[in-house]
């Protein structure tokens, strides 16, 4: 008779992806199983790169047709089967980069119920200024007739409320801010001439022969900027947007051309790039020569005079929206009281859609924040626990949800919300995977999977799979005497208390923004200082939207940013932010080119006697614009196969064999310096090494 229980493991067999080793294993389903392991030794790669994709891509199958031709679809996995894996969700360390409109608000979609109650339960205002009771007819979509003058008027929809449609302000277009152009920005360093680069826009959001065209229209392009004439510097700044006939030379390519081109001046260019921003990160692009202001009209709240007349329990959208959410809860758990008896039914069931989702949100410790904060303000802990919040808020079951490294940015006081969630998931009768460096979480553990024992080549294979009383006495685990407390921790030397000012002081003093309170800090120079705290207790505020912004509009001799008032900062001549952001997504993106040592091995391989003899420059040598990249995968070392219906399906570029460049360039190799000819390497060739190994390759190149 056949086994008819149902499977009580995830069966992986042959996961080959990235640096695993043709891994196989058995992963208990209904469970909480955690992951750990050193940094790159395969941990992500296991869950997201195997599991969940794997998940994710045989529950998109099971839909028709019409609807996977809309849907972005993963690829397959390398991997020789997985057995009994359930649709998966996925929690990525790294959330998206919010966009410029979004608020706490909209991320969370608290504000959708809120909507939906002003437009059915509010106290609408007739066009001549009358507030009206909450009706019946609104739920009936019949039109609204004012009580004072008898006019009628039409009642307003949810989307009546959206700032990022109809109910947006006209001023600021639903943005809350109102955004000039700081001109005191645009040349930072007069004594540069324009040829050096001296108007910033133009070197950073603009094609360079803004320079060329500026020089046709009579500016002098190679003096100092402090030597331009009013009429020079009056073209430079807000020239008229003509088009004029120029001579131009690629400074990377040396390729020449002629072209008509429309000048764009340094205000305009500025202006342009803030129009076509979609994302916090095209906004960072420009935001660096704008002055930004609460909108005067809307007052910071985005919502248009029409939207913010409307009341519930005597309040406006934009008073509710300032709350803290444990306040708004707390006030709308008031409203079916206040409302007539026949809106009363349909008030509750607004309000419990609300407080469904925002007692998760308070279940994760962001009761604290309000509906109208900007989303790119979050620190990277509130964008995790809400997009958490938002994965779970649904009672579903059988479903294998995989967190990755979900303690990040929180605070040690902040993981039982986090646990307490996971518990809930795991109660419904879902399974949860979650790989993280937290011993805490990691003690939290039905099952331990340890994957190891080094990183890069030196992991990708299972050292432990058992419940965690097993996995600690295990001697292979490099996890288990940090989770029992055994191992030695590695720590400085700590400065004593009274020589920790001895090299001096950053001193900051700053108004209050968001929930942080006016400031007053003093951080010692020269030394380590660690900003701690709860998450939301304002570190990211204090670091990253003050002290940072405020030093470096000190080197640049700039007006201080707010929320800055003061800062002091005698011996800082520099800023060097290393922050949560990804390093890249793209495709065409690599080590070599985010690290910025492509451009020098570029250089380094135009200089050889090969490259000379046939005539190759430095442009040459990019896999994405140089004439050596392999025609045949366009440089990205791939081919995407489309398979109609199917994911795209990637394969290795049978040209080049993954290497990105024809075989000419392959052709050129150098000797390092004192090398033999055994030791030449082409640059692809280069390319593929590891670090450590292009580290001795290229001892003799110091930039490298």
């Amino acid at each position: 008779m056949p086994d008819t229980s149902p499977p009580v493991t995830i069966s992986v067999r042959g996961a080959r992806v990235h640096n695993l080793k043709n891994v196989n294993v058995e992963v208990p389903l209904g469970k909480l199983v955690t992951i750990a392991g050193v940094s790159g030794s395969g941990k992500s790669s296991l869950a997201l790169g195997v599991l969940y994709a794997e998940g994710a891509r045989r529950y998109l199958e099971s839909l028709s047709t019409y609807t996977r031709r809309r849907l972005t679809q993963a690829a397959r996995p390398d991997v020789d089967d997985v057995l009994h894996v359930p649709a998966a969700l996925a929690l990525h360390q790294r959330p998206p980069v919010p966009g410029v409109r979004s608020t706490f608000g909209t991320s969370t979609e608290v504000l959708n119920s809120l909507r939906l109650a002003y437009s059915r339960l509010g106290h609408h205002m007739c066009p001549n200024g009358h507030l009206n009771l909450p009706t019946i007819d609104v739920a009936l979509d019949l039109p609204l007739h004012c009580t004072t003058c008898g006019v009628e008027f039409t009642q307003p929809s949810a989307e009546s409320f959206a700032f990022n449609s109809e109910g947006a302000c006209p001023n600021c277009e639903g943005t809350g801010i109102v955004r000039t152009v700081d001109e005191s920005t645009l040349v930072p360093d007069e004594s540069l001439s324009i040829d050096e680069g001296a108007v910033a826009p133009w070197q950073n959001l603009m094609w360079s022969l803004m320079k060329d065209i500026a020089r046709e229209m009579g500016v002098r392009t190679n003096v100092p900027f402090r030597e331009l004439t009013e009429q020079e510097r009056e073209i430079v700044f807000h020239g008229p947007a003509e088009k004029r006939h120029i001579f131009y030379v690629n400074e990377k390519t040396d390729v020449a051309a002629e072209m008509d081109f429309t000048y764009y001046s340094a205000v305009h260019t500025v202006e342009n790039a803030l129009s076509k921003v979609k994302d916090e990160k095209g906004m960072k692009r420009v935001e660096k020569f704008l002055h930004g202001a609460a909108c005067p009209e809307c007052h910071g709240s985005r919502l248009s005079q029409l939207a913010r007349s409307t009341k519930v329990r005597g309040i406006g959208l934009d008073e509710a929206c300032a709350m803290p959410l444990a306040d708004l809860l707390e006030w709308a758990a008031e409203i079916p009281g206040s409302m007539p008896e026949d809106l009363a039914a349909m008030a509750r069931q607004i309000v419990d859609e609300l407080s469904v989702t925002a007692r998760r949100l308070l279940d994760l410790g962001l009761g604290y924040l309000s509906l109208d904060r900007a989303s790119s303000t979050l620190s990277t802990g509130e964008r995790q626990r809400v997009q958490l919040a938002r994965a779970v808020r649904n009672r579903t079951t059988g479903v294998l949800y995989v967190l990755d490294e979900p303690s990040i940015g929180l605070h040690p006081a902040n993981l039982a919300g986090l646990t307490g969630v996971v518990r809930d998931l795991l109660a419904d009768g879902n399974s949860v995977l979650l790989v993280d460096h937290d011993v805490a979480l990691l003690r939290e553990a039905d099952w331990l999977l340890e994957i190891g024992p080094g990183s890069g080549q030196a992991g990708g294979e299972i050292v432990v799979n058992a419940p965690p009383a097993e996995a600690i006495v295990n001697p292979a685990s490099r996890i288990a005497p940090f989770i029992t407390g055994a191992a030695d921790l590695l720590s400085r030397p700590r400065a004593e208390a009274e020589d920790v000012f001895i090299h001096g002081a950053v001193r900051l003093e700053t108004a209050p923004i968001h929930t942080v309170h006016a400031l007053d800090v003093a951080i010692p120079e020269q030394r380590l200082t660690a900003v701690t705290g709860v998450s939301g207790s304002g570190k990211t505020t204090l670091v990253l939207e003050s002290l940072v912004p405020a030093l470096r509009s000190l080197a640049d001799s700039a007006p201080l940013p707010a929320p800055a008032t003061s800062i002091e900062a005698d011996a800082t001549r520099r800023v060097v932010v290393v922050d949560a952001s990804p390093i890249g997504s793209n495709v065409r993106s690599t080590v070599a080119t985010y690290s910025g040592v492509m451009d020098e091995l570029r250089r380094v391989y135009a200089r050889t006697p090969a490259a000379r003899d046939a005539g190759f420059k430095t442009g040459d040598f990019s896999y994405n614009t140089g004439s050596l990249r392999c025609a045949h995968c366009d440089g990205t070392g791939q081919i995407v196969l489309d398979v109609q219906f199917l994911p795209d399906v990637d394969i290795v570029c049978t040209e080049c064999g993954g290497s990105r460049y024809s075989e000419q360039a392959r052709a050129i190799r150098r000797i390092p310096r004192g090398g033999s000819d055994d030791d030449a390497l082409s640059l692809p060739e280069l390319l593929a090494l590891t670090v450590e190994q292009a580290e001795e390759a290229c001892a003799d190149l110091p930039k490298v």
